[in-house]
């Protein structure tokens, strides 16, 4: 069973553009949670330009599925994640401007710096994993930090998905094979939508999970928030 993790960052950059509180974070992701997502997914960024900090702490006291928090690991981020202890944290690469991820990790060059961070993490009783491009050296880097799992970078896949579907996601299928080699657990998330997330699921092997937010809240403004979580949900059936 694939779960659906639903990042919910364009609702909190919606209510940030007005001020206030409409929409409510907090209870829009209850909400998610109640039409049947697994987990729900924030990125908060140094600025706060979308999810604030203090949305973090409100949705670790509430939420009833998984709590996945992604980040770039600064110092600021680890003591956040360290004082609400989610079930999971995801490490990114981004540096404090970036609009959105755009890489993952050379766990070659980071792999010292990682294993640091995932050990403090581990000892505080947090799932890891680690943002990676479907990169075999890598993936077998990353295993190498101690990680409980990766997360596959799809913004390649979806970009070449239309082009050529079966050569678009040969180098995913190559990079999980490692991961499951290597012991590790397997994630993917970055412009999975409607459109291309079936394929991916069914030919991915050993996928746990997917963070959806831009695209899943891009649809709801068409077909209803209640709705695009079940569609979305659908997709990940592949048996």
């Amino acid at each position: 069973m694939i779960k659906l993790s639903v990042n919910v960052n364009k609702i909190a950059t919606l209510r940030n553009a007005r001020g206030g509180n409409i929409p409510d974070v907090v209870k829009t992701a209850l909400d998610i949670e109640s039409y049947g997502a697994d987990g729900i997914t924030v990125h908060p960024r140094p600025d706060e330009r979308h999810i604030r900090y203090q949305d973090v702490r409100e949705l670790s006291k509430v939420l009833k599925t998984e709590f996945n928090i992604e980040g770039y690991p600064g110092e600021k981020f680890i003591n956040l994640v360290l004082s609400v202890k989610p079930h999971q944290v995801t490490l990114v690469p981004d540096p404090p401007d970036a609009l959105t991820s755009n890489a993952g990790w050379n766990t070659v060059k980071y792999q010292s710096f990682l294993s640091d961070i995932i050990q403090t993490l581990h000892n505080n009783g947090i799932r890891t994993s680690i943002f990676v491009d479907p990169n075999t050296v890598m993936v077998e880097n990353a295993a190498k930090t101690g990680t409980d799992r990766i997360e596959l970078y799809t913004e390649s896949y979806a970009r070449n998905y239309i082009k050529n579907k079966e050569s678009a996601i040969k180098p995913f299928i190559e990079a999980a094979k490692i991961a499951t080699d290597c012991g590790i657990g397997l994630n993917a998330g970055h412009d999975l939508n409607l459109e291309n997330l079936r394929y991916f699921a069914a030919n991915i092997p050993a996928l746990k999970e997917v963070s959806i937010g831009h695209a899943l809240i891009c649809d709801a403004l068409y077909y209803g928030i209640e709705n695009v979580v079940r569609m979305y949900k659908y997709c990940l059936v592949t048996d």
